[in-house]
């Protein structure tokens, strides 16, 4: 019927186009009636599956294009905030560490991350003697000891981390105040040693610093680590312990050299408080320390004592 209807309405065309005034105008108007609306359903029918390959091979590429460059753009924006959100919180740790231990600091990045100079386990930062910065000055950051200057250019230094074998640093234990030599393995727990002088080593015992001579290389208060493991001998002139340090050191960015040490030996006063144990807690678990081995600043911020002498 279609075709039938088609080839009436090519009919007139031709004889329209030879002159053919002489047909009829009332069978002229018939056949008309009948083909339009049959053209008129066909249009309707094909022009929206024309309409969707125009779109597809025109109008959807460029809005696809548009689309995939403004999502990056948002993804670039997200990870700007999330990067930022997390210095600043970086920032915000090494500041309390600064006002409770009194320390001067100087802000620096890590550019990069290697062994140097005869020295396993390194990271350069973006601060030098412009800055202030000079050899044997102590590094920390929001959780605690990072390690010390070795090498100082210009624009950057080179800082040995606390877990390079090469490394040794004198520690005070929390609360009792017993002091020892912590040493760096590596990538295995560092090693502390201490002197038997009644003293058990426990589990969960935090450390801080002991300081250096002049302050150089290590001020005195800052965290370093806690006891995972007691590996002495039971009645052996020296206990022997696994410390696992606040640091992450894989992770390194926002750190702090210490460009003025503080008045005095801050002793613990840097290390978070301990958590209250609960009522239904029994004495002994009470009395036990913490197994965290979170780091924290204390957030009491009371002052160091002025009875705590320097060693």
């Amino acid at each position: 019927m279609l075709g039938l209807l088609l080839l009436a309405s090519f009919t007139l065309i031709t004889l329209d186009l030879r002159g053919g005034s002489a047909l009829p105008s009332g069978l002229r108007n018939g056949i008309s009636g009948v083909v339009g609306p049959v053209q008129n359903a066909t249009v309707t029918i094909t022009r929206p599956v024309g309409d969707f390959f125009h779109r597809m091979t025109h109008d959807d590429s460029a809005t696809i294009d548009r689309l995939t460059r403004e999502n990056q753009a948002l993804q670039r924006q997200l990870l700007t905030t999330q990067d930022a959100q997390r210095r600043a919180a970086e920032l915000d740790a090494m500041l309390k560490v600064s006002s409770l231990g009194q320390y001067t600091l100087i802000p620096a990045r890590v550019i990069a991350v290697g062994a140097a100079q005869g020295f396993d386990f390194t990271v350069e930062i973006d601060a030098g003697t412009k800055d202030g910065i000079t050899p044997d000055m102590t590094v920390l950051n929001g959780q605690g000891l990072v390690g010390r200057v070795k090498y100082v250019t210009r624009d950057t230094a080179t800082v040995v981390l606390l877990i390079d074998p090469d490394s040794g640093v004198g520690v005070r234990l929390e609360g009792t105040g017993q002091i020892g030599l912590l040493s760096g393995q590596g990538k295995r727990p560092m090693q502390l040693v201490v002197q038997n002088s009644g003293h058990v080593l426990r589990v969960g015992e935090r450390l801080v610093t002991l300081g250096s001579v002049n302050d150089k290389p290590y001020v005195p208060g800052v965290p370093v680590g806690q006891i995972t493991a007691v590996t002495s001998v039971v009645g052996s002139a020296d206990q022997v312990a696994s410390v696992e340090p606040f640091v992450d050191v894989t992770s390194l960015d926002l750190v702090g050299v210490v460009v003025k040490p503080p008045p005095r030996d801050p002793r613990d006063a840097v290390l978070a408080a301990l958590p209250s144990p609960s009522p239904s807690a029994s004495p002994s678990a009470s009395a036990s320390p913490s197994t965290s081995s979170s780091p924290s600043v204390s957030q009491s911020g009371s002052r160091p004592s002025s009875s705590g002498s320097r060693s």
